[in-house]
């Protein structure tokens, strides 16, 4: 009687630990729609779904981590040089059209819109790498650099070097590498070199088995950071690498966008750095932070904002649709990963339809399928509200910029995406001014140049099964 019985008995707690589970989804995610799309496939594969969410389906920095991180911010709150009368004088230069964006900023960051700063704006993977060795070299007190990749290619063997040259003259220089992007660098001859030479190399948010239990193993520090002497610093979206990119040179050449700082933000900057570099060695820097930057009497003012698993990342994504709403006739955004929430798509359909000249420059061939899949599933939304889409032509275009109206600019590591705007640290430039916004906007105009336009009667032509594969690549946006 009993042995009849068990099919039944099996089927019911299957199907218990499915409402289970879900309920436990269901009290724990903010995100409705990644909410529904981790029901889904919670309900489709049972098991493998509930050990799939246990593993990458909440963002879990781990206890230790944010112990630490909350550490090294209450000791930095202790060594801030600005005083509050100075940095109030410097908000209040920021343009009133875009005042709500600098308090956003300042709200998640504590980093103030500040005045006095010279930047440079480098498009170029040769001229950037050219201008942090000179800096390098120059180099007199520390050099700090944190990158996702760093690779032992051409570019990564001169920044190397001139690492080995600044650490010889007594320069203390600390390298911060992400544990997945740099995972081939971290076991190759060059670092051995650089820890031989008396260069600090750190392994960030190391990626191994027993972290699982700990915090989710696909967060990671995508952010580009160097600050050199506390006085000059560099961030952008280019990793230490060659543009063509060594790991995947069938994509190549990768174009990017750094800036080269000098001004009251490379403290901000060098917090940043600090609080990463606290989190993953225990080692406190703070002292550094009384090393105060020299304003420009014409400079121009500039905001950084550092989000990740250990701070309001959601921010990153309010910044952008912030942004967009503010265009009154252009916006121009370029990133390599579009996969937006629904509320940024609908910010960016929403200024088109206002009549801004709205256009998105991605590239033509993604070294993600599945994520260039999902981004296309949006194209006909975006162009039935008039956005212009360009897909670059010339290799794949890296650069994760904004600009509205010749008026602002935005320069970040982050991409278009939800692994951007909810799980990666990053770290994003914001610059109230409109000589840089021209710059930059000249670059986007550039890649514009080299790319081909979207045309809406022959996107709608594709044959069924494309239109398929993107759809269907589009359902899972929410867990992209």
């Amino acid at each position: 009687m009993l042995t009849g019985l068990w099919p039944i008995i099996v089927v019911v707690l299957e199907l218990l630990f499915r409402l289970t589970f879900i309920c436990f989804v269901l009290l724990r995610k903010r995100n409705m729609s990644s909410t529904l799309a981790w029901i889904v496939v919670i309900l489709a594969v049972p098991l493998f779904g509930a050990a799939l969410y246990l593993m990458i389906g909440e963002i879990r920095l781990g206890r230790r981590n944010i112990q630490r991180h909350r550490e090294i911010v209450k000791r930095i709150q202790s060594s801030i040089p600005f005083t509050a009368a100075a940095a109030t004088i410097m908000r209040a230069q920021v343009p009133s059209r875009f005042s709500h964006l600098a308090v956003l900023a300042e709200a998640v960051g504590d980093n103030d819109a500040l005045g006095g700063n010279s930047l440079r704006l480098i498009g170029a993977s040769d001229l950037f790498i050219q201008a942090l060795v000179e800096d390098i070299d120059a180099a007199q007190l520390h050099c700090h650099l944190l990158f996702y990749i760093f690779l032992d290619d051409h570019s990564g063997t001169r920044v190397a070097e001139a690492l080995m040259r600044a650490a010889k003259r007594g320069v203390t220089c600390r390298l911060l590498v992400d544990g997945v992007g740099s995972k081939l660098f971290l076991r190759s001859a060059l670092r051995r070199q650089l820890a031989a030479a008396g260069v600090h190399v750190v392994e960030a948010l190391a990626a191994h088995p027993l972290r699982m239990l700990l915090s989710r193993i696909d967060l990671r520090n995508h952010r580009k950071i160097v600050v050199i002497d506390g006085a000059i610093s560099y961030t952008g979206s280019q990793n230490m690498a060659d543009a063509e990119f060594a790991i995947k040179p069938r994509y190549a050449p990768w174009v990017d966008a750094m800036v080269r700082i000098e001004g009251p933000i490379t403290w901000d900057l060098q917090v940043l750095f600090v609080e990463d570099w606290y989190l993953d060695t225990g080692e406190s820097l703070e002292d550094l932070l009384h090393i105060q930057p020299l304003a420009h009497s014409d400079g121009v003012i500039a905001q950084v904002m550092g989000t990740g698993p250990n701070s309001f990342n959601e921010a990153l994504r309010q910044l952008n649709q912030a942004a967009f709403h503010a265009a009154r006739e252009e916006l121009i955004v370029t990133t390599p990963y579009f996969v937006p929430d629904e509320a940024t798509l609908t910010a960016l359909c929403t200024t088109a339809r206002r009549g801004v000249d709205t256009m998105l420059v991605v590239p033509a061939r993604n070294d993600s399928p599945l994520i260039a899949a999902a981004s296309r599933s949006h194209y006909p939304y975006l162009l039935e509200c008039g956005v212009k889409i360009y897909e670059f032509q010339h290799g794949l275009l890296h650069a994760k910029t904004v600009t509205v109206d010749r008026d602002l600019a935005l320069v970040s590591t982050a991409n278009l995406d939800r692994r951007s705007f909810e799980l990666n640290f990053e770290v994003s430039l914001v610059v109230y001014d409109d000589d840089f916004a021209s710059q930059l906007r000249f670059l986007q105009v550039g890649y514009i140049s080299q790319s081909r336009l979207v045309e809406s009667v022959r996107w709608r032509r594709r044959p069924w099964p494309t239109r398929l594969c993107y759809n269907a690549a589009g359902t899972l946006s929410a867990l992209l």
